[in-house]
């Protein structure tokens, strides 16, 4: 098997697992030097701040040499930026090792942890921390989960194998089992396969329901338990839009519960996507697939628990011959 080749490093540390910024100057050119182009892209900094940052060496170039205000802009070329890491709250939730190997790494997402730095969250992410915690400052992400939804996920810690495990993703390779807590519904106690065009639109947090355009995501739905007009719900993602399976069961007139963009007027749900008493009742629990390098099965299930439900009747709802249960 071709691996690819692996991406280029920083010349700057990483600090508590968190990369230097990678900023590729626009091909234009049409800034005579760097401090020019960088106080253009770089408002929020201010000319002062612009000036301090490249004044502390914590600018370089692909070659690592330190970069200066006045050093000539190279269109197309690469600058390294050591990123301000801002005190972050530490996030309480458990952070579960499932599984390590030479190639692989598994954790047990808590939910409101983002999957990677971004925004406000940065120190406080699972890849950053997993990085810092294991050891393992080149670990990457084989795919990403919500930072409201909890469970399984991947991440790859060969450089040279990150590749082959994020194609298995791209290429729906992977098997991926979710659980969630919704209003019960009784037409889905019979399997159910949901096809929508969803659309993410850059300026709105929710991911919205294109009527009349051809469908570009799919979920296999069932209604495996029912508690108190609750109802516990396996889902199997075919493809991976943003917030699929949120948008998908809010379709249908069952949103998540503890869902603060899908969940109007469902109980628990909470006002704020912070609310960390009232987390998202989505748990992403199983991930299996063939392993492209040996060719072994491989199957992660999460130990994390739902609302209303034991872990004996969620470890039941993932059995695929599993009737529903009243």
């Amino acid at each position: 098997m071709t691996r690819r080749r692996p991406r280029a490093t920083s010349p700057l540390p990483q600090r508590e697992g968190v990369d230097a910024a990678r900023l590729a100057l626009p091909a234009d050119g049409r800034w005579p030097t760097v401090g020019e182009h960088l106080r253009d892209r770089l408002t929020p900094l201010g000319h002062d701040g612009v000036a301090a940052l490249l004044a502390s060496g914590r600018v370089m170039d692909h070659d690592g040499r330190p970069v200066a205000d006045e050093t000539p802009y190279e269109a197309g070329g690469v600058l390294w930026v050591e990123r301000e890491l801002r005190p972050e709250p530490v996030h309480p939730g458990p952070f579960t090792l499932l599984h390590r190997d030479s190639r692989l790494v598994v954790v047990d997402k808590p939910p409101f942890l983002a999957s990677m730095p971004r925004g406000r969250h940065v120190t406080q992410t699972a890849l950053a921390r997993a990085r810092h915690e294991l050891g393992l400052p080149a670990l990457s992400l084989a795919h990403r989960l919500d930072r409201l939804t909890a469970g399984v996920l991947l991440l790859v810690a060969d450089p040279a194998r990150r590749g082959v495990y994020q194609e298995l993703f791209a290429r729906r390779l992977v098997s991926k089992t979710y659980l969630a807590v919704a209003p019960a519904l009784s037409s889905l106690s019979t399997p159910t396969t949901v096809r929508l065009h969803l659309r993410k639109d850059r300026d709105r947090l929710r991911t919205r329901v294109v009527d009349g355009e051809p469908a570009n995501s799919e979920t296999r739905v069932l209604l495996v338990g029912r508690r108190g007009g609750l109802g516990l719900y396996r889902l199997q993602p075919v493809t991976g839009r943003t917030h699929q399976l949120r948008a998908h069961l809010a379709w249908l007139g069952a949103p998540v519960v503890g869902d603060p963009l899908y969940g109007e007027a469902v109980p628990g749900a909470p006002g704020s996507p912070d609310d960390s008493g009232h987390p998202l009742q989505l748990l992403a629990a199983r991930l299996a697939f063939t392993d492209p390098v040996d060719g072994s099965a491989r199957s992660f299930a999460s130990r994390q628990g739902l609302a209303h439900w034991s872990p004996a009747e969620l470890a039941q709802a993932l059995d695929e011959a599993a009737e529903p249960t009243t």
